[in-house]
Formats: structure tokens, C-alpha cells, sequence
């Protein structure tokens, strides 16, 4: 059993980690407080790789291997939550299913695009007002077919990325008899007539990732826009989200880190009482807590991302990983807060920023309550 990263995966890691250095943390603090998506570092992005980390090589894309997508992911997280968010739902939710399931006519059109960096993302569509974690029974956005096309109607909710986007790969309902055979996924471009996109959510925080409601009236867009099988939408959906599931708990895992740097390094600078805080035994177990669960955290992304490489069933480990380091960053964010006291609750300080961002990962891409449903059924299967 090896734990440590290979020489390939190790250069990797200083490479994005030097981007993100330069061009992503220190532009943090303006994208969060202007509410501005960070499209200079993300044309930076296209050459790197960065933004076709699951795609073929043959396709413009970097297709390194699962382990380093969550790397890349993490070092994002580590400089700014809004722009890893963004990045994460381009590779893991707007890509993914076209390199799994899409055609190669889909394929060879739509990923050279937008992995160059010279234009805009990808974006997938599944919540809709009443169906967010039901999606089988939930989504009533409808396709059906007139001649060689599909005509969609319908609405999406908090569809991330919607308005940076080339296209949205909607999750519609192509048997309106139901079941879980009723669903199928479908590319609609973003320039087509009668698409209309909202204004950008006022959220929490996250404020540099654009996020928005979506609206069909009568979109109409090819037959050969279907992604894989018609009626195999939740299946696609499902193996989707397990990837997705690692790269928002690599965020994650980056947010806590840069929280825990922030605080280490208050806590060796802030005097009280005579003395650094951090020679403060209640200081001490803060900071000894936050760096084992980080440890941990990322141990278990790893662990998910290689199975994921090695062609083997992932999902449970999947929502273990996400579960765990969504809720940690949360603790490790509060804390950081703590340690800092009232200068915490400060915009002036990223730890206020980067508690704000954490607190989407718990329910973002599948709730808590979700992972813990997913990983109960694998637990009462096994014999």
C-alpha cells in the first residue's frame, strides 16, 4: 500500500499550486465582494489543463487521472471557493456526461470548446422547485420530439455556471409516464431561442460562482443533442454526481486548509495575557483537531478518486468522502473563526470569506443527509 503521490501526480500538484498562488488567492477577496466570476485566471486555465481535467486528450482535454482532478480541485478550493466551485461543475457535472455517455458527433464539437480556456464553460441543469433530491419523481421539465428535433419546456433552479456556459445539459422527462426509465439528458446551447436565463442568485456566499434559474419555452434543439440513451437520464445522472461528490469534497478540503493556515498563523502573531495565543491549550487542540481531520479528509478523497481510477465501484466511498469533508471544513472554518475572535467575523479577514463558501458543500451535489442515506444502503447490503 503506497500513499504517496507519484512523481507525475507530485508536479502536478506545484504546478496548480503556483497558479493558484498567482492568479486565483489574490484575486479572492474582489471576486467575492464584487460578485465577479474570475474569467482571466480561467482563460489562464485552458492551457494548463485545467479546465478538461476528465477529458481525452484527443478531445483538447488534459485527461489526467482521477487523483489529480481532485488535486486541482483542492488547490482551487485552497485560493478561492468561487472560482473552484465554477471549475468543479465544469469538469464534474458539465463535461462528465458528455465524455461518458455522449456521441462522438457531440464529443468532437462540444469538449474542444470549451476546455481552451477562448470560451465559455459547461453547465448541467437538474433541480427544479420540486424536485431537488427526488429527482425521479420530482422533474417535470418535459421533452418531446416534433420531426428532428426536441421541444423543451420547463424550469431549472440554482443551475451553477448557467450564465459563463456554452451550453446546459439538461436532466428533462421524456416518458411522462414516469419511473426510472422516464428521464433522459439533453445539450440545449445556450444561445437558443426561447432559453432564458435569470439574474445571478443573492447567496451566502460563493459570490464569484454565478448561479441561476433557467427557464424553456418551446427550445428546440436536435435529436442528436440526447446524451447517451433516452430513458437513462438518472442512471447518467446518478454516475455523474458520484465524481462530483469528489470534487466538492476537494474543495472542501482546500477551504479548510486555507482557513487553517489563516488561523496557525493568527494564532502565532496574536499576543494575550503576555503571550502568543497559540501557545493557549485550548488554541492548541483547535489546531490539532482541524489538521488530523483535514488529514483524514483528504486521505479518504484519494482513496474515493483511486478506486474511481481503477475501474472499480466508487459511490459509496464517493459519499463517505464528501459527507466527511464538507461537514469538517464547516468546523474547521468555524474554528478559524474562533481563533481569530471578532476580527473573524471581519470581511477584512478570508476566513470570514471562506467560512461563507463552505457552507454550500454540505448541500451542494447531494445533501449530508443524502450521503448518509447512500452509504446506510451499501452498509445494510453487505453480507
Amino acid at each position: 500500500m503506497d500513499f504517496d503521490l507519484n512523481e507525475e501526480q507530485r508536479l502536478w500538484k506545484k504546478a496548480v499550486h503556483e497558479f493558484v498562488a498567482k492568479e486565483v488567492q489574490p484575486k479572492a477577496h474582489d471576486v467575492d465582494m464584487n460578485y465577479e466570476f474570475n474569467w482571466e485566471a480561467t482563460r489562464k486555465m485552458g492551457p494548463l489543463g485545467m479546465l478538461g481535467l476528465n477529458i481525452p486528450e484527443e478531445f483538447g482535454g488534459a485527461g489526467v487521472d482521477s487523483v489529480s482532478a481532485a488535486i486541482a480541485i483542492e488547490e482551487l478550493g485552497w485560493g478561492c471557493g468561487s472560482t473552484a466551485l465554477a471549475i468543479a461543475a465544469h469538469n464534474g457535472l458539465g463535461t462528465t456526461p458528455i465524455v461518458l455517455f455522449g456521441s462522438e458527433e457531440l464529443k468532437k464539437k462540444w469538449l474542444p470548446l470549451v476546455v481552451s480556456g477562448k470560451n465559455k464553460l459547461g453547465a448541467l441543469a437538474l433541480t427544479e422547485p420540486g424536485a431537488g433530491s427526488d429527482l425521479q419523481g420530482g422533474v417535470t421539465t418535459k421533452a418531446v420530439k416534433d420531426g428532428d428535433e426536441w421541444v423543451i419546456n420547463g424550469s431549472k433552479m440554482w443551475c451553477t455556471n448557467a450564465s459563463i456556459a456554452e451550453y446546459i445539459i439538461t436532466l428533462v422527462r421524456t416518458d411522462p409516464k414516469g419511473g426510472s426509465r422516464s428521464l433522459s439528458m439533453i445539450l440545449v446551447p445556450t444561445n437558443t431561442p426561447g432559453l432564458t436565463i435569470g439574474p445571478a442568485e443573492k447567496k451566502m456566499g460563493l459570490h464569484g460562482s454565478p448561479t441561476h434559474a433557467v427557464t424553456y419555452e418551446d427550445v428546440c434543439v436536435p435529436l442528436g443533442n440526447l446524451i447517451g440513451e433516452e430513458g437513462k437520464g438518472l442512471h447518467q445522472t446518478l454516475a455523474t454526481l458520484d465524481g462530483g461528490r469528489i470534487s466538492i469534497g476537494a474543495s472542501s478540503v482546500g477551504l479548510a486548509q486555507a482557513a487553517f493556515e489563516h488561523a496557525v498563523n493568527y494564532a502565532r502573531e496574536r499576543k494575550a495575557f503576555g503571550k502568543s495565543i497559540a501557545e493557549q491549550q485550548a488554541i492548541q487542540w483547535m489546531l490539532a483537531d482541524a489538521a488530523t481531520e483535514i488529514e483524514i479528509a483528504r486521505t479518504m478523497l484519494y482513496k474515493a478518486a483511486w478506486l474511481k481510477e481503477q475501474g472499480r465501484n466508487y459511490n459509496k466511498e464517493a459519499a463517505m468522502a464528501k459527507m466527511f469533508a464538507t461537514e469538517m471544513a464547516e468546523r474547521v472554518c468555524r474554528n478559524a473563526i474562533q481563533i481569530h475572535g471578532g476580527y473573524g467575523y471581519s470581511s477584512d479577514y478570508p476566513v470570514e470569506r471562506i467560512y461563507r463558501d463552505a457552507r454550500l458543500m454540505t448541500i451542494g451535489e447531494g445533501t449530508s443527509e443524502i450521503q448518509r442515506l447512500v452509504i446506510a444502503r451499501h452498509v445494510l447490503a453487505e453480507e
